[in-house]
């Protein structure tokens, strides 16, 4: 069985609510799922799973500080998480709050670490991760759903 580490920093819920949608679509896969704020998580967190899911607020175009703070002090497990699974979603206010913009952000850096990023072929979500715009919709925790499913099913086949 994989483990799934789904991370997230949220202020007004709405990342917390796609948070818990991820990990509900990681366990329907198999996956046995822990869920943490990102202040948190440690890199031990980190080394242990075998998929992470980061989802951030959009703020300013770029993932929260709070998950750059995490990126920032992944780099003394610097090749420890390489071949892991990675995804991302966020949140914002917005259309044009440059929600890819974040994906990407978080993207980057888990591409840095030598993991392998999940996209989505079905474009359920976005084409880099899971989007929601203000409170998520019940199609958007679908598209949550989908997208941890994926990371445990893509990481369980990379265990064997």
């Amino acid at each position: 069985m994989s483990g799934v580490l789904v991370i997230y920093h949220s202020r007004t819920g709405n990342t917390a609510k796609m948070a818990e949608a991820v990990a509900e679509g990681a366990r329907s896969a198999g996956a046995q799922v822990v869920v943490k704020r990102a202040a948190e998580t440690n890199l031990d967190d980190l080394k242990s799973a075998d998929g992470i899911i980061i989802g951030s607020p959009t703020y300013y175009g770029l993932m929260a500080a709070e998950i750059k703070q995490l990126f920032d002090g992944s780099s003394d497990v610097r090749g420890q998480l390489e071949n892991k699974v990675g995804a991302a979603f966020t949140s914002s206010a917005s259309i044009e709050g440059g929600n890819q913009t974040t994906l990407l952000s978080i993207l980057q850096a888990m591409l840095i670490h030598a993991m392998i990023v999940a996209g989505d072929p079905m474009d359920t979500g976005g084409h880099y991760g899971v989007i929601s715009i203000g409170e998520p919709k019940k199609e958007t925790l679908e598209s949550c759903k989908l997208l941890g499913a994926r990371v445990a099913d893509l990481a369980k086949r990379l265990a064997r």
